[in-house]
């Protein structure tokens, strides 16, 4: 495996890590701002309140995004790395 052909891999990796995790944690952001607001408008201090929406927002984007994850990592493993394991390149 040359030089290139290995950081061009990983390069493609990165990309696809970093496109899969944009669902996730812009909810996570977004749910996160939200019931930190709730709760400095309502005085409310309580610590499993900012742990549940977050993780059912989270869960629930998961859930609706498992396919495209999917489809981005199969055709990661299918146009990268399956010729490189194969000895295809």
């Amino acid at each position: 495996m040359s030089e290139t052909l290995f950081y061009d891999t990983l390069r493609q990796g990165l990309w696809v890590a970093f496109v899969i995790s944009i669902p996730i944690l812009s909810v996570a952001l977004a749910s996160g701002l939200i019931v930190g607001l709730f709760q400095a408008l309502t005085s409310i201090q309580e610590m499993t309140l900012t742990f549940v929406p977050k993780l059912a927002a989270i869960i629930g984007v998961f859930w609706i995004t498992m396919a495209f994850m999917s489809e981005k990592l199969v055709a990661l493993f299918q146009n990268t790395l399956i010729p490189i394991i194969a000895g295809g390149v």
